[in-house]
């Protein structure tokens, strides 16, 4: 049950991949491939719906990890895909930074610049790598990582990730490495959240999915973890929103000019 449940996932997300970039009139997908677990599934997942109009680019910066461009080679060699690694080291010190935190997030905003030029070169479209966690956590950086013209799997979280890279063949080398976005030397996403998904996720299903009030949740899990969730929930709302534009006009982008983006002229 469990096999045809990830078979049915990955066959839908395969058709959305190819769907959602032909509908452009565009014929190629790109994405960021660092070496961990969402970026494996979502190249994985983008190889088989487009074949050869796919291409990842590994963007490694002096801050990263010897093993992510090692793991990101090896899931490339295990499906035929198509990379290229380019280094934003230069872009990080052409412009330095001491906070990490701030360093952080000009890494990601860098590696999606070059992501977008990419894509304008090559006529192709930046597939996303944020799951739901990241996404409804706000953990991640706002016209960096989380940027894309579509998204695969951001309605699948972390702890499915895992289970969908297993039944996708992802090498045990991503799959059994900590979570982590790579941004300097030793970073975790689960020290930095100082929670694990494992303790998360179900929170947020409960939460989100499932729509368990606040007072239902406290009763069941651990409140600070709770408290923690819904506060990044509220919190981060603005990261998985449009610019708000203030309304003027009878019809207003965002508030009631809302016609689909396929739609037909």
């Amino acid at each position: 049950m469990i096999l045809k449940k990830w078979e049915l996932i990955e066959e839908f997300l395969i058709r959305f991949i190819k769907e959602e970039i032909t509908k452009t009139g565009l014929k190629k997908g790109i994405c960021g491939l660092s070496g961990g677990i969402d970026s494996a599934v979502v190249a994985v997942l983008a190889k088989k719906a487009l074949g050869d109009n796919f291409k990842a680019f590994m963007l490694p910066s002096q801050h990263s990890s010897e093993s992510s461009i090692k793991d990101a080679k090896e899931l490339c060699k295990k499906f035929n895909i198509n990379y290229e690694i380019i280094s934003i080291a230069p872009l990080l010190e052409a412009y330095p930074i001491d906070d990490r935190v701030r360093l952080g997030n000009f890494s990601a905003r860098m590696r999606m610049a070059v992501l977008y030029d990419k894509s304008a070169e090559l006529k192709a479209l930046v597939i996303g790598t944020s799951n739901k966690s990241e996404l409804m956590l706000g953990y991640g950086t706002l016209f960096g990582d989380l940027a894309s013209a579509l998204n695969p799997i951001g309605d699948l979280y972390k702890t499915e990730i895992f289970e969908f890279a297993k039944y996708l063949g992802v090498p045990e080398s991503i799959i059994n490495k900590p979570p982590s976005a790579d941004l300097w030397e030793g970073q975790s996403d689960e020290k930095e959240l100082g929670y694990s998904y494992e303790e998360i996720d179900p929170v947020l299903e409960d939460f989100v999915d499932n729509r368990a009030t606040k007072e239902e949740l406290l009763k069941k899990y651990d409140p600070n973890l709770v408290e923690f969730i819904l506060k990044k929930i509220y919190q981060n709302q603005f990261k998985r929103k449009l610019p708000i534009i203030a309304k003027l006009k009878s019809r207003t982008v965002g508030h009631d000019f809302l016609y689909e983006r396929d739609i037909r002229l």
